[in-house]
């Protein structure tokens, strides 16, 4: 990834199927270029200038996960 990314703690994931959850959410945010979730880490890097940090919390969130 190049460009501003956002690094977020994600909460509540428990797989691979909860971190394709997260990826899609965030991708679904405008201006995001490119989102990289692993569950593993419960860490989501997201590629996303412009993008205030407070739209992928809350994208996560509705989700139906936490980060911080």
């Amino acid at each position: 990834m190049s460009g501003p990314t956002h690094q977020l703690t994600v909460g509540g994931m428990t797989c691979g199927g909860c971190a394709s959850s997260v990826k899609k959410a965030l991708e679904r945010v405008p201006g995001v270029v490119e989102a990289s979730v692993s569950f593993e880490q419960a860490r989501a890097d997201v590629q996303a200038p412009g993008v205030d940090r407070d739209q992928l919390v809350a994208a996560i969130t509705k989700a139906g996960f936490t980060a911080e």
